[in-house]
């Protein structure tokens, strides 16, 4: 199972993290996902993270803005939200996938478990 929370109301420049509470798996086993969804706009990777190689990968829109990392000892993979823009609005989700020996992705089609979305507002 997985769990995002985190979100909330910020302001334009203002930063948040969001953790991801994971249960049932390792994480040295599966890759972790972000993804987030505005309202009338398509599903969109925002980044992924590997435990088991520390492979992590950013998309274009939040590259040197977020950052994502594990806590094993936690079973938590956070996101942390720095510079945030009013188009980083969403609803953020993480999600988790068996990982595949190297690296990760962020195409949704990939992942198999989903947990529920948290919202996060920036205010302009």
């Amino acid at each position: 199972q997985l769990q995002a929370s985190g979100g909330g109301l910020v302001q334009t420049g203002g930063s948040l993290r969001l953790s991801c509470a994971t249960s049932g798996f390792s994480l040295v086993d599966y890759t972790i996902g972000w993804f987030r969804q505005a309202p009338g706009r398509e599903r969109e990777g925002v980044s992924c993270i590997s435990d088991g190689d520390g492979r992590t990968y950013y998309g274009d829109s939040v590259k040197g803005r977020f950052t994502t990392s594990t806590d094993s000892a936690r079973n938590t993979v956070y996101l942390q939200m720095n510079s945030l823009k009013p188009e980083d609005t969403a609803v953020y989700y993480c999600a988790a996938v068996v990982y595949q020996g190297w690296g990760c992705t962020t195409r949704a089609y990939e992942y198999n478990h989903w947990g529920q979305g948290t919202l996060v507002t920036v205010s302009s």
